[in-house]
């Protein structure tokens, strides 16, 4: 009897009849699912993902979610069901517990915050469902409560951003000169948030002449970051950095600079920093409207796979598995690197 199976027979004894009936119930008004689709007159039994993901926020996040759809294909065997949480914890939890009480055979999680996932995870221990954790990080105390974590060190990126800068500056004789940062932040207490934001901060703190002019939340959308940042210039007239955590936050403050009548980028008065380096935000650095671009790869999927095809063999995973990534200037980029690189 495969290890799969077993952990299937383990996970029916421990719920018990209760939790039995349940599922009827919730099966009864959810879609169908075609777990052991029938195609040729034979059973196929499918490996079940419940992927819980967190939004749709930005082009970051729907490459991160294609990846997934592309690799978890029925073609591949697998069964994918995808959650989307809308930015929301609450409905997180909710669907993981939808995915224990459906008994898929493992859940990846991808959060929208780091911390409150302890009694959920236990849950999905207990029930002997493997947790994969994408992307942003879960602080726990008990580093059981998950099987694996894959994603990007949030805290270098930030730190390579503040090197850059520094760098920058100096090129540009304007080391020893005051200069004024807008920080626009991600989603707050998410991990790309507190990992961008920490390495700002130990730059601000080893930079006596770099002063924090404002600090807004953009939650990583284009719209919210244009309207702080709209809101920012109406009193903040002297900006020279503006460090946005994401892309699409950046596409937010180039418009409200622009209605400001201010220059950014390459050629202009504002030196504009993003991350993530998705498709549309290496188009804008190639195109001189963002100085600097740090990658943060979203492709997951596949590094998904490599670890759940390593526990179908009963082998045990990195509990922590970092992505190389770089950063982009705009004499980096060319239309055919872009087009290459996938999203």
């Amino acid at each position: 009897m495969s290890e799969k199976y077993r952990k299937k027979i383990y996970r029916r004894t421990a719920l018990g009849a209760a939790v039995f009936l349940i599922v009827l119930a919730l099966a009864a008004c959810a879609p169908r699912m075609n777990r052991n689709a029938e195609t040729d007159g034979s059973a196929r039994q499918m490996t079940v993902i419940g992927f819980s993901q967190l939004g749709n926020e930005s082009d970051w996040r729907i490459a991160n979610t294609e990846s997934m759809e592309n690799t978890f294909t029925e073609e591949a065997g697998y069964e994918l069901l995808t959650d989307d949480a809308r930015q929301s914890q609450e409905k997180q939890i909710a669907a993981i517990r939808n995915f224990i009480l459906r008994e898929v055979d493992y859940i990846v999680l991808a959060p929208v915050v780091v911390s409150g996932w302890e009694e959920v995870l236990a849950e999905a221990r207990d029930a002997g469902v493997p947790v994969i954790v994408m992307d942003r990080r879960v602080e726990t105390e008990d580093d059981s409560l998950y099987t694996a974590w894959v994603g990007s060190d949030m805290e270098a990126e930030g730190d390579r951003a503040v090197r850059w800068l520094d760098e920058y500056l100096k090129e540009q004789g304007r080391d020893r000169e005051e200069i004024s940062i807008v920080h626009i932040q991600g989603s707050l207490n998410s991990s790309a948030q507190l990992g961008r934001t920490a390495g700002l901060d130990r730059g601000l703190a080893g930079h006596r002449n770099w002063k924090l002019a404002a600090r807004e939340c953009g939650e990583f959308t284009q719209a919210k970051a244009y309207e702080v940042m709209r809101d920012i210039l109406k009193t903040t007239k002297e900006v020279d950095v503006v460090y946005c955590e994401n892309d699409n936050e950046a596409f937010g403050v180039m418009q409200a600079l622009g209605e400001a009548g201010l220059t950014y980028g390459k050629d202009g008065d504002v030196i504009l920093i993003s991350f993530d380096a998705t498709e549309a935000g290496l188009t804008a650095c190639m195109n001189g409207q963002i100085n600097l671009n740090v990658e943060c790869n979203p492709l997951h999927g596949p590094r998904v796979e490599k670890i759940i095809s390593l526990l179908e063999e009963d082998g045990t995973p990195q509990k922590e598995s970092y992505v190389e990534e770089t950063v982009f200037e705009p004499d980096d980029l060319t239309e055919e690197l872009i087009r290459e690189r996938g999203y």
